[in-house]
């Protein structure tokens, strides 16, 4: 871009847009190659206003607009978490499929960051934003973020979400409560009835589903004993949790539910650490069924979610042309394995 006359800064589309006496996006759609139709006045008045100015096109832009970016931008919320980083590997496997590059933003779970850094993407104009952090309970900035995310959809992206109903934008989710429920009650007609619940200190949406979708489980099942803490949302704040519990709390329960495989590794890690052996002593289930759990002994009973599934229609809606699709929840599942035998 070029300055405006009289002054050091760049000429901007919001300069020229304001100039027409149009919007951003009429502007956007004239001067960064947009398939959608402008009325001709309209577009005469842009390219007129942009000549004066001094306006030179922003080329990245006008690749998105036209559909011809060649990245996606993946938000996710911890690359270290093997939920995340999985996620990231089965995104950047079907987009390269179809000959896309994704680059990958963190979150750190704060909501902050997630709209300081969605913010910096709607200037590097990639074709497609998928946020695949889940969402926030009462985010103090969810309208700020939903406003930044729908600027970026008026200039020709995509936004797409996965695992979180909390922002008006394409979704591709699975069932977080149901998968808890159906665990729970499965496990109670295994005979679990003293259970441990982890949840997460971080106020998550989806890991609260969780932990209302076990206990709710548990109650259909009649089982009314579900002790529910909320440690800090980690491997190692879940072990420390276990090593913080008195003699008596931990001998009178009869299984740890954590909100993920990686917090209920981190448990089965702390109950070995108190002496306990697992499944004879006390059981252990998580929820994701991570690629890492083949190593674990004994197998962790879980809940499978088909990230495959799920990235391949993220990646899809992504890059479709299609606006009349509707929400997808992906089937979440139990397994149960040796980690919880029915009890005698």
């Amino acid at each position: 871009m070029q300055s405006e006359p009289g002054s050091k800064r760049p000429v901007t589309l919001d300069d020229v847009a304001r100039h027409a006496g149009v919007s951003q996006p009429t502007a956007s759609r004239v001067l960064n190659g947009s398939a959608r139709k402008v009325a001709e006045s309209y577009r005469e008045r842009v390219l007129a206003a942009a000549r004066q100015l001094g306006y030179t096109p922003n080329l990245p832009a006008q690749a998105m607009a036209r559909g011809t970016s060649r990245t996606v931008a993946l938000v996710i919320s911890l690359i270290s978490d093997p939920y995340f980083s999985a996620m990231a590997a089965e995104i950047m496997k079907q987009a390269e499929a179809i000959g896309l590059h994704v680059s990958i933003a963190v979150t750190e779970r704060h909501a902050e960051r997630e709209l300081d850094l969605v913010r910096e993407l709607r200037g590097q104009q990639p074709r497609a934003i998928i946020l695949a952090g889940t969402g926030y309970v009462d985010p103090p900035s969810e309208q700020d973020l939903v406003d930044e995310l729908r600027r970026y959809e008026e200039t020709g992206g995509r936004v797409v979400l996965i695992s979180r109903s909390d922002l008006p934008f394409e979704t591709v989710d699975f069932d977080n409560h149901e998968g808890a429920r159906s665990l729970a009650r499965e496990l109670a007609e295994l005979g679990y009835r003293r259970c441990l619940v982890l949840g997460s200190a971080t106020p998550l949406l989806s890991m609260q589903r969780r932990v209302e979708g076990f206990v709710q489980g548990l109650l259909e099942s009649g089982v009314g004993d579900a002790r529910v803490h909320h440690p800090d949302f980690s491997w190692a704040g879940a072990r420390d949790f276990v090593l913080s519990l008195s003699d008596a709390e931990l001998h009178d329960l009869q299984l740890v539910f954590a909100i993920t495989d990686d917090m209920a590794l981190g448990a089965l890690a702390g109950l070995r650490e108190r002496g306990l052996r697992i499944p004879e002593d006390i059981g252990v289930a998580g929820f994701d069924d991570i690629s890492t759990l083949r190593d674990v002994v004994p197998k962790l009973t879980t809940v499978h979610v088909a990230l495959n599934a799920v990235a391949e229609e993220a990646v899809y809606r992504a890059t479709t042309t299609d606006t009349t699709l509707t929400r997808r929840t992906v089937p979440a599942y139990p397994v149960l394995r040796a980690s919880t035998p029915p009890l005698t």
